[in-house]
C-alpha cells in the first residue's frame, strides 16, 4: 500500500504544493468548473460566476501561487538591474555611433 516514492538524485525536489509523480493535480470540482458554458446544466450561469463570485476566485488562485523566496528575490532583481544596465549601455552606444555617423555624412567638407 506503499506509493512509489522517486529515487533521491543530488538535487533536491522543489518545494511547495506539488504533487507525486503519478497522481492528477485536477480534482472533479475543478474539472467541472473549467467545463464550456454550452455543456454546463444551468443556461442562466454567468459564464465565469459573475461578479460576487470574482474575488473568491482570486483569493483560490493566490493560494496556489508559489512565492519565491527573499534570497531568490534579491536574485531575480540583481539580474533585471544588470540588464537593464546592459542594455542601456548598448543603446547610448548604438546612439553615439549613429549620431557621429550622420555628422560625418552632414558636416561640410
Amino acid at each position: 500500500m506503499s506509493e512509489k516514492q522517486p529515487k533521491k538524485t543530488g538535487a533536491p525536489r522543489p518545494t511547495g504544493k506539488r504533487q507525486l509523480a503519478g497522481v492528477s493535480t485536477t480534482s472533479v470540482s475543478a474539472q467541472k468548473a473549467a467545463t464550456p458554458a454550452v455543456a454546463r446544466k444551468n443556461p442562466d450561469e454567468k459564464p465565469g460566476g459573475g461578479v460576487a463570485a470574482f474575488i473568491p476566485e482570486v483569493v483560490a488562485e493566490m493560494r496556489k501561487v508559489v512565492w519565491p523566496t527573499a534570497k531568490q528575490m534579491v536574485v531575480y532583481t540583481v539580474v533585471v538591474f544588470a540588464f537593464l544596465i546592459i542594455m542601456t549601455a548598448l543603446t547610448a552606444g548604438v546612439d553615439a555611433l549613429v549620431r557621429a555617423g550622420v555628422e560625418f555624412v552632414l558636416t561640410p567638407r
